[in-house]
């Protein structure tokens, strides 16, 4: 993996970062809550519970209004690993796949620990935060991939026949290493999807989700993003059924009004490929982030994986200030949420600032220990 390439950031760039790191971050938690309460029911089960138009606001789930679910606790976990494997390049080992894994593993402790373990404090603070030590209806297949210390790889992927959209949901915050090569991001991408899914659709998809919201965390537009994903698709083996759900989104928004009807044509998002698709149409067709969002999660399929999905690029395109004000302020762990997309903004944008071989800072250094 190259080094990304450095970049010299103005205020004004800095603080249009933040806003979409927040967004992407806190967008994708209001997608995961608001599906999360209907995860579980067909389209014609939401309608019955909530009207003919379907979930339009949070409802309960995991016992309160704005639970999310294990996507979440990943995405949040991904930012961590990305954030220590820059700290760790001062110390000369450079491979974020094998930070990212480590990360991995310190969220596979909070579903089997009652809390955080005070002993480590190689850790760093997310992994004591205790609302997150609660399991959230994590797949198999991440529980499987993640059941011992061992790393799967492109080579020797974990999970071979792994389809499910678990690695995708947690694969946003890739496309927020801005200062990337788009290639790269998609690269790292894949191999840390392969730490738990090791079908290539699976992992194809979460590469390019990120290349996507690569493309919008550049200011880039939504369609330019997902022609950019669909021409690095092009050159990987087994892109193909990635390749034609990412196309089939696309020429559905050419065919009229969105509709219920019109998300079930592009899959029920149990697989990877079907969940990005939907999320991309979604966002393409969506009048705002509410509507979006609402049309993300009323279909019959894991609404709580495409509401995560449609939320990440609905926000990293439009930045914190265009989510929904009183869905936001429900969302549980929020403070984390904006502590964690905040620290990740800083490294990026002033990380020889915080640590270096001639620099220790040593309050970072304790959030973000290098061991």
């Amino acid at each position: 993996m190259s080094a990304a390439a450095t970049a010299v950031w103005g205020r004004a760039e800095q603080q249009d970062f933040r806003a979409r790191v927040r967004g992407a971050l806190l967008g994708g938690a209001i997608g995961d809550a608001l599906g999360a309460g209907v995860a579980s029911l067909t389209l014609d089960e939401i309608r019955a519970t909530h009207g003919q138009d379907g979930i339009g606001d949070l409802v309960p789930a995991h016992g309160r209004r704005g639970a999310v679910t294990a996507a979440t606790q990943l995405t949040l976990f991904t930012v961590d690993g990305l954030i220590r494997a820059q700290v760790r390049r001062d110390t000369g080992a450079w491979h974020p796949p094998t930070d990212v894994h480590r990360a991995y593993l310190r969220w596979a402790a909070t579903q089997r620990d009652w809390g955080p373990d005070e002993r480590r404090k190689d850790n760093g603070w997310l992994a004591r935060e205790e609302w997150l030590y609660t399991r959230r209806d994590p797949s198999r297949s991440t529980l499987v991939g993640l059941g011992d210390e061992s790393m799967g790889t492109l080579e020797a992927p974990k999970n071979p026949t792994a389809r499910d959209a678990g690695a995708l949901a947690r694969s946003a915050p890739f496309g927020l290493l801005v200062g990337w090569e788009p290639q790269l991001v998609c690269q790292l991408a894949v191999e840390c999807a392969a730490q738990t899914h090791g079908h290539p659709t699976a992992y194809l998809s979460a590469g390019a989700f990120a290349v996507i919201v690569h493309g919008l965390a550049r200011g880039e537009t939504l369609d330019g993003s997902v022609q950019r994903a669909l021409a690095l698709l092009a050159a990987r083996p087994g892109h193909q059924p990635v390749t034609d759900a990412l196309k089939h989104a696309l020429g559905a928004v050419r065919q009229g009004i969105p509709s219920p009807a019109r998300i079930a044509s592009l899959g029920e998002g149990h697989h990877a490929e079907d969940a990005l698709a939907i999320a991309v149409y979604c966002a393409l067709v969506g009048e705002d982030i509410r509507h979006g969002l609402r049309l993300a999660v009323n279909h019959d399929g894991p609404s709580e994986t495409t509401g995560i999905v449609t939320g990440s690029l609905l926000g990293a395109l439009h930045g914190e200030t265009a989510l929904p004000p009183a869905w936001l302020s429900e969302i549980e762990g929020r403070p984390t949420i904006l502590e964690l997309a905040d620290d990740f903004a800083m490294e990026m944008t002033q990380g020889p600032a915080l640590h270096g071989p001639t620099i220790n800072s040593p309050g970072w250094l304790a959030r973000y220990p290098r061991s």
